[in-house]
C-alpha cells in the first residue's frame, strides 16, 4: 500500500480539504471546521521532525487521501486527524494507517487517546478491535456543531527491558 511517513509538499491541504468534504457530507460541518483543522494541522507540521510526533500519508496519484498523526507529549500519544476518503472505505487502508501508527506508540508511549463523535460506526469499530475502550462520552461543540463527543483510551503492551531499542526516536 503507498502509505508514506512523514510530510509531503501538499499533504496539508489535502487533508483539511478531505475532511472539511467527508465531514461536512457526513456530520454537518462547516467553516468552522475546516478552519480548526487547517490551523491545528498547520501549527501540528511547523513542528516536524519532532521525535514524539508522527505523521502518516495514504498516497494515490501524488495526492493524500488518507492521513493519520500521533502527537504525543511525555509517555502520552493523542491520534488525531484519522481520515479516509470514503471511495477506498472497507479495503483495510484504515486498518493499516492505524496499525502503522499503534506499533509505534507501541514502543515509545505507554498510553493512547482519541476524540471523535458518536455515529461512526466503521470507526469506533476498528479503534476497539484495536484495544481503544470508550473512557468518556459528553454532549460538545469542539466539532463547530453539537455532538456527542467520545474519548477513546489505549494502553499500551508493556515494554520489556530492551523492546524501545527499536525506537530510533524520530518519526
Amino acid at each position: 500500500m503507498p502509505i508514506h511517513q512523514g510530510y509531503l509538499t501538499g499533504c496539508i491541504g489535502d487533508i483539511v480539504s478531505l475532511h472539511a468534504r467527508t465531514y461536512s457530507q457526513t456530520a454537518g460541518f462547516g467553516a468552522y471546521f475546516e478552519a480548526k483543522v487547517a490551523g491545528e494541522l498547520s501549527a501540528f507540521v511547523g513542528q516536524l521532525p519532532h521525535a514524539d510526533k508522527c505523521l502518516w500519508l495514504y498516497v494515490e496519484d501524488g495526492k493524500t487521501r488518507g492521513s493519520l498523526v500521533i502527537d504525543g507529549e511525555a509517555d502520552l500519544a493523542h491520534l488525531r486527524w484519522f481520515v479516509l476518503d470514503p471511495t477506498l472505505h472497507g479495503r483495510g487502508i484504515g486498518r493499516q494507517l492505524l496499525k502503522q501508527a499503534l506499533d509505534v506508540v507501541d514502543l515509545r508511549f505507554s498510553r493512547s487517546y482519541l476524540w471523535t463523535f458518536s455515529g461512526l460506526h466503521a470507526a469506533r469499530h476498528l479503534y476497539e478491535s484495536s484495544g481503544f475502550v470508550l473512557s468518556q462520552e459528553r454532549e460538545g461543540r469542539q466539532w463547530g456543531e453539537p455532538v456527542i463527543e467520545q474519548r477513546f483510551d489505549r494502553s499500551c503492551p508493556i515494554r520489556l527491558p530492551g523492546k524501545n531499542a527499536d525506537w530510533d526516536g524520530g518519526c
